[in-house]
């Protein structure tokens, strides 16, 4: 997931408390059992942990999650799930339930960072440079438990739960893949979580409404003439052009920028010369913009390819503006669905108490979730694993995070009760729909 320190934007409102155990308020139909407590059974935690453990030790970039899918679908067979493999090169589509509609999904993510762990203990990272440090791994287990809970509990799924294992979200777009795929062609509703390394334990947050940003990317080359460093008036400085680069672009929020419309341009990257006395020929440096709405995303976008450009004209340099929509293309703003978002609290509520429901601040992080926002009604919310009397976790992507594995039954179960609930909620869907679905299974 391509955000950091998004926990101190949550704002908790403890309206009442409720008991933990399951039930649908708002339909006549209860779920066939509390899947909480079926999650937490020992077996299934232990083979959850298992799981996670062994996708830790093998962390894999995106669309090249190979072994990753190859332990998904082998765990798949043995629950007796089918499935859909290769789905943009590496992801997996399973299917539970009746094979017909409704459909709904529940999405999780595979791919590792670019990254050398640096906590020490028996399931580190074996690939050097390569790490799970943003929780997919738990995010896959988790998605694998509630298939697990609910193949136990097929015959009373009133409709197909659809089991997204996705690649690449860190940057790749792996969502747009699985959509252009036509996998989730007759999903009527998708949800998705994400670990929170500094939240509580058993607690989920999110709204409804705009939730993360868009975000994009962007690597500018600025050239001129290297030389010695001691007679600089016979060179054109790409350093000294590129200072004013990077103070100028700061000036497209802080002076250009709505202050009431949230947006972000940071230069993340700077690499030019070598040696302390010679004016190196060229600079390169990268970042990432980000938006709430299309229309100042577009604005940022143009404006940063102009003033990087302009600057580096202003002297003597020449600059190239690359967007890396190939390899990292444009995030929409991941926007929850409302609807989506009363279910959620509903089911939350009565699986966790209602008090353990919070309501969060939007992000300028990203999520690739919003692809699917954009064809399928979705909701993405985040899941607390941090425990009060263990050590602090470090956030996301820091070579130091951790995953506090007692967040996995919570995870399973929510997935589960998620989808299962909005099949019973949607019963019409079948009488709508029938004629224009094939047979999924």
């Amino acid at each position: 997931m391509s955000f950091l320190n998004w926990v101190p934007l949550f704002i908790v409102f403890h309206i009442f408390a409720a008991s933990p155990h399951f039930s649908l308020t708002d339909s006549s139909k209860q779920l066939p059992t509390n899947f909480l407590d079926a999650a937490n059974k020992a077996e299934v935690f232990d083979w959850m942990v298992r799981i996670r453990r062994k996708i830790h030790e093998n962390p894999e970039w995106g669309y090249e999650e190979f072994e990753t899918s190859k332990l998904i679908r082998a765990e798949l067979d043995k629950l007796g799930i089918p499935y859909k493999h290769p789905v943009a090169v590496t992801g997996v589509i399973g299917f539970i339930g009746t094979g017909r509609p409704p459909f709904v999904a529940i999405r999780a993510d595979m791919d590792a960072l670019s990254m050398q762990e640096m906590v020490e203990w028996e399931h580190k990272s074996k690939v050097p440079g390569k790490m799970h440090a943003c929780g997919h791994d738990a995010h896959v287990t988790m998605l694998l438990g509630a298939a697990k809970i609910l193949k136990e509990h097929e015959k009373e799924i009133q409709g197909t739960v659809v089991l997204v294992f996705q690649p690449a979200e860190e940057g790749g777009g792996g969502a747009k893949k699985i959509l252009d795929a036509g996998a989730l062609e007759n999903v009527t509703a998708i949800f998705g979580l994400h670990v929170a390394p500094n939240f509580p334990l058993g607690e989920v947050a999110s709204r409804s409404g705009p939730f993360l940003a868009g975000s994009g990317f962007f690597e500018a080359i600025i050239s001129g003439k290297g030389g010695h460093a001691a007679i600089p008036q016979h060179s054109i400085d790409p350093i000294l052009a590129t200072s004013n680069v990077i103070l100028s672009l700061q000036h497209l929020v802080s002076r250009e920028a709505d202050p009431l419309d949230s947006q972000v341009v940071t230069v993340g990257k700077l690499q030019g010369g070598n040696a302390f006395n010679v004016i190196p020929d060229s600079v390169t440096i990268g970042g990432t913009f980000r938006a709430f709405s299309k229309q100042s995303f577009e604005q940022l976008r143009r404006r940063i390819e102009q003033v990087v450009t302009a600057q580096a004209a202003v002297l003597r340099c020449n600059a190239t503006v690359n967007f890396l929509e190939e390899e990292k293309p444009f995030f929409p703003a991941t926007i929850n669905n409302g609807d989506l978002h009363e279910h959620f609290r509903t089911v939350a509520g009565n699986l966790l108490g209602i008090n353990k429901v919070n309501d969060m601040q939007p992000s300028m992080g990203a999520e690739d979730f919003s692809f699917y926002q954009q064809v399928i009604p979705g909701y993405f919310f985040m899941l607390g694993m941090q425990n009060p009397s263990h050590e602090k976790l470090e956030q996301l992507h820091s070579p130091y995070f951790k995953i506090n594995e007692d967040v996995l039954p919570y995870g399973a179960a929510l997935h589960a009760s998620l989808a299962v609930s909005y099949l019973l909620k949607h019963p019409q869907d079948v009488r709508s729909a029938e004629g224009k679905y094939h047979d999924e299974l």
